[in-house]
C-alpha cells in the first residue's frame, strides 16, 4: 500500500494466506503460485504473502534474542557497581545480536525464490499487458536485479536488527536506572526488563515486514520493467500511481512523470555497486513528507546530508480517488532524476508502478 493506513488490509491478507499455505503444506500441496503484479489487488496479495513468510522465518531468532538478553539481565542490580551494570548491558546486547544475526540469514532463501517470481511476473506483464517485444527468458539485467534486491533487502534487515539490539540496550539501561531509583527489587526490575526487551526485539503490531516486502516486490517489479523497456528499445517510461483513498501525496505528485530508460539503467548500475544501506539510500533516496515553516506539507529527499525540495503540497488529494492534488515549486521530470527520483518504490508500502511511454 502507499500509506501505512492500509496496513490492516495487508495484515488481514497476510494472516489469511499464511493460514491457507500452512494447510496446503500439511496436505503436501505445492504452494508456489504465479504472481499478478499488474493489478493493485495482485500486488497487495504478493506483498502480504511475502511479508507473512518473512515474519515466519524471523520469529524464532527474534524470540531467541529476547531470551538471550533476559538471561544476562536477570541479576540483582542493587548489588552491582556502575561498571558492572555497563558490562552486563553490553553482554545483553551482544547476546541479542548473536541471535538476531540469524534473521537476514534465514530470509535469504525465501527472498531469492521471491525475487525470481517477481521478475517472472513483471516480465510476463510487460509482454502481455504492455505488449513489449521481449523474450520470455531473463536477460542479463534481470539476473542482476534478482541478485540485487535479495542482497539489498538482507542488508537493510541486518541494519534493522542491529538497531533493535541497540534500542533494547538503551531501554534496559533506563529500566535499571529508574528501578534502582525507585528501590525496586530484582523480580520487579526483571519484569520491566523483559517487557523492554520484547518491545525492542520482537516485531509486534507494526508493519515492518510489510514495508520490507512491499519495497522488495516494488523494486523487483520496477527493475524488471526497466530491463524490459531497454530490451524492447523503449526510451522513456511513465510513473503510474494507484489514485485511491490510500495514495500518498508523494505518489500523487509523481503520477504521470516521464523518465529516460537510460537514466534508470545508470541508476541501477550505481545501486548494484553499493555495498551498504547508506550508499543505496544516497543513490536512490525515499521521498519524505514534512511540514514547512509556513505549515504546508513539502516533499523532499535527503542525500549526502542535504535536502532537495521536490514540491510543496498546495492541495492534497489524499483520501480521494483520481485526484492528483495541486503542487507548487515542483521539480520537472528532468530535474527529478538528478535528485535520485526515477523508479518506484518512493516510500514504505509504495504501490506506484511504471508503463512504457510510447
Amino acid at each position: 500500500m502507499c500509506d501505512p493506513s492500509g496496513t490492516d488490509d495487508l495484515l488481514t491478507l497476510a494472516s489469511g494466506r499464511a493460514a491457507a499455505d500452512g494447510i496446503l503444506d500439511v496436505l503436501g500441496v505445492p504452494v508456489a503460485k504465479a504472481l499478478d503484479l499488474g493489478s493493485a489487488r495482485g500486488f497487495d496479495a504478493a506483498v502480504a504473502r511475502l511479508a507473512a513468510e518473512l515474519r515466519r522465518h524471523a520469529s524464532r531468532p527474534e524470540t531467541d534474542a529476547v531470551r538471550a538478553a533476559i538471561a544476562v539481565l536477570d541479576v540483582d542490580w542493587r548489588n552491582t557497581t556502575a561498571a558492572q551494570r555497563w558490562a552486563l548491558l553490553a553482554q545483553a546486547r551482544d547476546a541479542a545480536g548473536r541471535a538476531l544475526v540469524e534473521v537476514p540469514q534465514r530470509i535469504e532463501a525465501p527472498l531469492g525464490r521471491a525475487a525470481e517470481r517477481v521478475v517472472v511476473a513483471a516480465r510476463s506483464d510487460a509482454r502481455r499487458a504492455q505488449r513489449l517485444a521481449i523474450a520470455a527468458d531473463f536477460n542479463a539485467i534481470d539476473h542482476r536485479a534478482v541478485a540485487f534486491i535479495r542482497r539489498s533487502s538482507a542488508l537493510f534487515v541486518r541494519d534493522e536488527m542491529g538497531r533493535r539490539a541497540d534500542t533494547m540496550t538503551e531501554r534496559a539501561r533506563d529500566v535499571v536506572a529508574r528501578g534502582l531509583e525507585r528501590g525496586l527489587g530484582r523480580d520487579d526490575i526483571a519484569e520491566e526488563l523483559a517487557a523492554a526487551a520484547e518491545g525492542a526485539l520482537l516485531t509486534r503490531g507494526r508493519p515492518y515486514w510489510e514495508i520490507v516486502a512491499a519495497s522488495f516486490v516494488g523494486e523487483g517489479r520496477s527493475l524488471s520493467q526497466i530491463s524490459a523497456y531497454a530490451e524492447a528499445g523503449i526510451e522513456r517510461y511513465m510513473l503510474s500511481a494507484i489514485l485511491d483513498e490510500h495514495t500518498t501525496d508523494t505518489c500523487r505528485f509523481l503520477d504521470g512523470k516521464v523518465f529516460q530508460t537510460a537514466d534508470a539503467l545508470r541508476t541501477f548500475d550505481r545501486l548494484d555497486r553499493a555495498t551498504e544501506p547508506a550508499a543505496i539510500k544516497d543513490v536512490r533516496p525515499w521521498v519524505r513528507e514534512r511540514l514547512g515553516e509556513d505549515g504546508k506539507r513539502t516533499l523532499v529527499v535527503d542525500r549526502a546530508g542535504e535536502s532537495t525540495l521536490l514540491g510543496v503540497v498546495e492541495r492534497s488529494g489524499v483520501g480521494a480517488r483520481d485526484d492528483r492534488g495541486a503542487y507548487s515549486r515542483a521539480l520537472s521530470s528532468r530535474d527529478l532524476a538528478p535528485a535520485g527520483i526515477g523508479f518506484p518504490p518512493f516510500h514504505g508500502l509504495c504501490r506506484t508502478t511504471t508503463v512504457a511511454d510510447v
